[in-house]
């Protein structure tokens, strides 16, 4: 009996905040972007897509029903959803100064702790100093290219260990954008064989975010105040995920960071990113400016390497799906390089066709197809329609780059639409515009992701044929799974070397670039 009270009580409690949102909110002066017609008190609850349901194909359906830019409104809340490259250059690039803010996100912000990575930031002076002090190390692609060497060896390990295990290419390619951006961050040299433990840890933790940060996924983003429930109460399984993930996340982040002040105290520390911020003045800082130094560190990873996965992951699988590309490709590369050699970011001006791999990759299935959401910070008035204060801004990238007035044929990949002259046209519309963010939200680790991607896509078409395997996991046609993240379902490739002579230039790293001693033993040692 007395649980059943305490269920009527928050049911009851739930129904007068929705009601209090729905009273409380003032007539519009103009039209919101059209949509769905609303619900008494819930408005549009049950317009969201369903959980497990491809995002960037639910709100693509409103484009057919109600045009390039809709709406929707739940207890008060308005969400614009954008599905037109225009509006969204109008909206997020030429009235950046409106649309660069974040919506709060109770699950995945306050309750998983988000919140304090970068690209959950509102704008405010905390982003900005974040910004400046990443901008240092990655803002150019002139400061970016010091690391070239650095991502020609783990590239070439990476090879190595295809080659050793393809069966394991996800695992790979996990392995080096951990292993690139892990060092860069923290100085931080991965497990050279086997899996690594602040790789794993950081991976899952990218995992959880893709679930956590889908807008509508989690009732207490709509009706904030459930997160106070206790975890007995029936419906709160949500909580105990938030306080799990919220665990592994903290890790990602304090573990590493701990390491470099432990090695820096003994005076003995590889350069990275973040002993140089602690290395700045007299070494104090105030709990704010600690907290920047930690939490950005931690976003050059974070906002990095898993999109790196995603790109890479969905480019292999359009290798296996494509030869014909590839063929063309590598073709390209023996003709420019000759014989057994492998490319180097010299080169990557003379190779054209790999250039605009790289495009069409990001294009075929951008990494992340809806973003993550922008607000509106003051009323706007956009083509007739009111956008408030306070509106989340869905941009479906994904519906931009398969915009068939756009991209030729959208769902094909064929790089060749990048390619000036080709078939009498002009290139198409390059996808680096839609796929890294838009106005004051860009990636700022673009350049870094980009030279990764070029160089992981020409030096393993360099040396290996892919080849898709209809018998095994994985169908012909490709899948890919939601989340703010968007990775292809599991799939299978046979992988081989190109030749012998091939095989004996993936080998030859461990002659030019022994492997070093990992970090992996101290990172073990640290308690937080």
């Amino acid at each position: 009996m007395a649980l059943y009270m305490v269920v009527s009580v928050v049911t009851t409690l739930a129904v007068l905040y929705a009601l209090k949102h729905v009273l409380l909110s003032k007539k519009p002066s103009r039209p919101l972007p059209p949509g769905p017609k609303p619900k008494p008190i819930l408005g549009n609850l049950g317009d969201l897509p369903p959980p497990g349901q491809q995002e960037w194909n639910h709100w693509q359906q409103f484009k057919k029903l109600y045009g390039p830019i809709s709406s929707i409104t739940i207890l008060g809340q308005t969400i614009v959803i954008i599905n037109d490259t225009r509006v969204a250059l109008d909206l997020m690039e030429r009235r950046s100064a409106l649309y660069s803010s974040r919506p709060r996100m109770v699950f995945a912000g306050e309750m998983v702790g988000w919140e304090d990575i970068l690209a959950m930031q509102t704008y405010s002076d905390r982003f900005r100093a974040y910004r400046k002090a990443m901008h240092r190390v990655l803002g150019s692609k002139a400061v970016t290219s010091r690391f070239n060497p650095l991502q020609h060896v783990e590239i070439r390990r990476f090879l190595l260990r295809v080659l050793d295990n393809p069966q394991d290419l996800l695992q790979h390619i996990r392995t080096e954008a951990g292993a690139v951006i892990l060092k860069i961050a923290y100085g931080y040299t991965i497990e050279p064989h086997g899996r690594d433990p602040l790789v794993d840890l950081a991976n899952e933790s990218m995992d959880n975010f893709s679930v956590a940060g889908t807008p509508g996924r989690w009732i207490v983003d709509t009706i904030p105040f459930l997160k106070y429930l206790p975890t007995w109460f029936p419906g709160t399984g949500f909580i105990r995920t938030g306080n799990a993930w919220r665990k592994t996340l903290l890790t990602t982040i304090d573990k590493p960071y701990h390491l470099v002040k432990q090695q820096m105290s003994h005076g003995s520390y590889p350069p990275s990113y973040l002993s140089r911020l602690l290395g700045e003045g007299d070494g104090k800082f105030t709990p704010e400016e600690d907290l920047v130094i930690k939490w950005s560190a931690g976003s050059l990873y974070t906002g990095g390497a898993d999109t790196t996965v995603s790109a890479l992951s969905c480019f292999f699988l359009a290798m296996g799906l494509y030869p014909a590309v590839q063929k063309k490709a590598q073709e390209e590369l023996d003709r420019v390089l000759g014989p057994n050699k492998l490319p180097t970011f010299e080169d990557r001006d003379k190779l054209p066709y790999i250039e605009a791999l790289v495009k069409e990759t990001l294009r075929w299935h951008p990494v992340a197809p809806m973003g993550i959401p922008h607000m509106c910070s003051e009323d706007d008035i956009y083509e007739g329609y009111l956008i408030p204060k306070g509106a989340l801004i869905l941009p479906n990238i994904w519906g931009m780059t398969h915009d068939p007035d756009t991209y030729h044929e959208p769902m094909t990949f064929n790089p060749e639409r990048f390619l000036e002259g080709t078939n009498g046209n002009m290139p198409e519309l390059d996808p680096h515009t839609l796929s890294f963010g838009f106005g004051r939200r860009i990636c700022p680790g673009r350049f870094l992701a980009d030279s990764t991607i070029f160089m992981s896509i020409a030096q393993s078409l360099a040396v290996f044929n892919f080849e898709h395997s209809p018998d095994a996991s994985g169908a012909a046609t490709p899948e890919f799974l939601p989340g703010v993240v968007s990775h292809p379902s599991p799939y299978q490739l046979k992988i081989v070397p190109r030749s012998p002579q091939h095989e004996t230039l993936i080998r030859s790293v461990e002659v030019d670039h022994p492997w070093e001693e990992s970090h992996a033993k101290e990172l073990e040692q640290i308690v937080c």
